[in-house]
This record gives structure tokens, sequence and C-alpha cells, in this order.
């Protein structure tokens, strides 16, 4: 490979390198990026190092060639920029051993003789370095939008341009968050590991809730132009994913990969071939990517697997329960012939584990198609109410569909019309409009 990446360079076509060397740096940066942090225990400084590594790369490989295994030669390359910024913090704080300690035992620990490759012995090293950065990004001492701003930038490789216009908001307040986040885990001295037993459930769970968060900013935008952001759900999944590699055993990661496989393979047919909005009961079910609802099926079967030996629902968190619902619709070949009855129980169940107002409201929709409209109208309107619902679109938006099934068409049309008021997204607020005008005018 190096000696054809020669022949490219020398034929004057350095941009093929270049090129190669983005591919490199996409699939790479993550691990890059903890390796480093293991070695400065610092996010920030770890982000630094790597960059320079990789500018180390654009200088040398367009004349040497793409080293065989470039994710090691980056590595090696970040490890030794880690290295000079310790000597250099050495040479001017001689007097902290603390400092000199961790450089004598690093040196010993990365030896010269293999500092050019990788050997596949350390592959669970750098496993559990990318399993520290995961937990420190999304670390609980961050606000929520800081968690998602810093795990977009470190794991997912994506610039500040593009976590600003994914989330609509200006690339300076991106670039102020990314900032305060890595200044909040270096005063909070945040250490660089897996947590222990104890601390573990509440730091996975804040991981968790990061990954869930960016897949449905991508399934659902909450504001803009675009209904759905496809790229956000890719990274998510592709996250989700590893997370599952490095924590095989844990129940709720497997719910949340299921999760996220069973929605996304809805994607295609969520909007039409004019790209306009096309909701679940009218979607075109044979778009829907098979494979994305087998590995779907798989993952919620590992779920199951570690939760229990059965599959009770009682046994099941809040994502493989959600996964759980997901996988009722993708087994049912029309809206109609969906086994609404067990996702009513499975709603029941979550509601013990999130007795939430957004959950009622699911939930309601399908006790609408399982028992009928009365009974779903009559639940819908005890959360009328409710505070976390008072500027949700969704809360009206259920009430005008359920009033126009039951013939209350200028009660429905109202409904409709406030749900699109409310939305702050443009195709929610089309279809939401465009189902008021639906309905004629109702005659006394």
């Amino acid at each position: 490979m190096a000696s054809r990446a020669r022949q490219v360079a020398g034929d004057g076509t350095a941009d093929a390198i270049h090129r190669s060397i983005d591919a490199v740096w996409r699939i790479e940066r993550a691990r890059v990026i903890a390796h480093a942090a293991r070695v400065l225990r610092d996010v920030g400084l770890a982000e630094d190092a790597a960059q320079d590594a990789l500018v180390a790369a654009l200088e040398s490989w367009p004349a040497s060639g793409i080293p065989t295994n470039p994710g090691a030669w980056l590595m090696t390359a970040a490890r030794h920029r880690a290295l000079d910024r310790l000597r250099r913090a050495a040479a001017h704080a001689r007097a902290h051993e603390a400092i000199g300690a961790d450089l004598e035992a690093l040196q010993a620990h990365f030896a010269p003789d293999i500092a050019e490759s990788l050997d596949a012995a350390r592959e669970d090293e750098i496993g559990d370095d990318l399993l520290r950065l995961m937990f420190v990004a999304c670390h609980p001492v961050l606000p929520r939008e800081q968690r998602v701003a810093l795990t977009l930038r470190l794991l997912g490789g994506l610039s500040t341009p593009e976590i600003a216009r994914a989330f609509l908001v200006a690339e300076a307040t991106v670039a102020q968050r990314i900032v305060r986040a890595k200044r909040a885990l270096a005063a909070a001295r945040v250490p660089f590991e897996v947590p222990d037993a104890q601390a573990r459930a509440e730091r996975l769970a804040s991981v968790l809730e990061v990954l869930y968060l960016i897949f449905n900013e991508g399934y659902a935008a909450t504001a803009g132009t675009d209904w759905m952001r496809p790229a956000l759900c890719e990274e998510a999944l592709r996250l989700a994913r590893m997370l599952a590699t490095l924590t095989p055993a844990e129940a709720e990661v497997h719910g949340l990969v299921a999760l996220m496989e069973l929605q996304a393979s809805r994607l295609p047919a969520r909007v039409d071939r004019e790209g306009r909005a096309v909701l679940l009961a009218d979607q075109d079910r044979t778009r829907w990517d098979r494979l994305l609802i087998r590995r779907g099926f798989a993952a919620l079967e590992r779920a199951q697997h570690c939760a229990s030996d059965d599959e009770a629902l009682s046994a099941s968190g809040p994502y493989a329960l959600q996964a759980a619902l997901a996988a009722c619709h993708a087994r049912a070949p029309s809206a109609d012939q969906t086994d609404w009855a067990r996702i009513v129980s499975i709603y029941d169940a979550l509601l013990h584990i999130d007795p939430s107002p957004v959950v009622r409201l699911n939930r309601a929709v399908a006790v609408g198609m399982a028992q009928g409209l009365q009974a779903a109208l009559a639940l819908v309107d005890a959360l009328a109410d409710e505070p976390a619902l008072r500027h949700y679109p969704w809360l009206p938006a259920v009430r005008g569909d359920l009033l126009a099934r039951l013939g209350r068409l200028d009660e429905a049309r109202a409904a409709f019309e406030r749900a699109a008021a409310l939305t702050q997204n443009a195709r929610d607020r089309e279809v939401l409009l465009a189902r008021a005008a639906s309905l004629g005018s109702q005659t006394p």
C-alpha cells in the first residue's frame, strides 16, 4: 500500500493521498484521541495531540506513502506529541515529582522497540481507551448540551460547523459548549477511567441518554426545515454499536442499539418521492430496511438475554422496552395488523419505570387502537393540564386525530392548528396544517 501511495504521489496526484488520509482519520480519530487521553489525562490536550498527529501525517504520507497500519502510525505520533508535552511540563515544574514519575512510567510502558507498530495484544487496551473516552465525554458533571457537543466532537468526529448545523445553533455557541466542557472536566479532575461498579450505572445512563438524544434529533428534528437529519441517526447508531461491543453484558446498551436499528429502518419511508413527511400509519412498509430490522431483532434478543433468561417485560429497562415497541411495528405488515394490545402492555411496563406525561400520551394512542377512540380521548384530555406538555405540539395533534376519527371535525381542525402553532419544525407544521385543511366544515 505504501509503495502504491508513493507512486500516486510521484505522479503528482497528492490529492488522492489527502483523500485517503481523510478517510483514515475519520475511522481512527476517536481511537487516537482516546489513546492520547490515557497518556495526558485531559481530553482537550488529547485532542490537540491527535490533531498534531494528523498534521504530521499530512506532511509525511504524501512523500513516504500511507503506512501499512495507518491507525498505529497515528497513535504513535499522537503518543510522541503527548510525551513531548509531558516533558515540557516536567521541565517547567521539576518540583512536581508526580509529573516526573508519570513520565518515567509512560516511557517505560511505551518502549522504543514497539513505537512503530501496534501489537494485536493491545486491542483490548484500545477498546478500554474508547470506553474511557465515552464515559468522560458524557460525564454527568457536564450539562446535557455540553455532553452532546463534546461526544459528537471527540467520538463522532463532527466539526463545530457540522454540530451547529445539526442542532440549528450558532457555531460560536457550539464552540463555547465544547470549550466549557473541556474546562469543566479539567477543573473537576474527572479521571480518565471506566468508573467502578458503584458509579457505573449512573455514568452509563448518562452515556445512553446522550446517544439517545443525538439519535432522536436526527429521527425527528425539533426545529428547522428538515423533518429528519439521517446523518445524526447514523452517527448515534455507530457510537451505540461501538458501546455495545465494548460493554457486551449491558442489557440496556443492547436495548438502545435495538431501538435505533428498528427506528432507523423506517427512515427511507418517512418521506415520499417529493420529500414530504409520511406518518407511520401511511408508510409503505416495503421501503423499510429489512437488514436493519433483522439487526434490531438480534440486538433486542441480546438485551433480553442479558436482562433475564425469560422475556418478561418486568425484567427490561426503558430502552429495551422502547425497542420492544418498535419491534411490534416492525413485525406488523400494516398499521391495522399491529398487535396493539401488546403495545399497551409494553407501555404499562414502561410507565412503571418512566411515568412521564409523554409516555402516557403515547400509551393513549395505543389504547385508541386497541380499546377504542373514546377511551383514548379520555386519557388525552386528562393530560391537558400537565405543565410538561403545555407547549408540546403532539398533545393537540393526537387529540386532533382522535377527534377527527370520531367525526368532531371543527374541534379536530382547531386542535391541529394549535399543534401547528406550537411546533418549531417546518415540515411538521406542513403536515399538521394539511391535516387541518383536509377536514371539511362540519354542518350543524
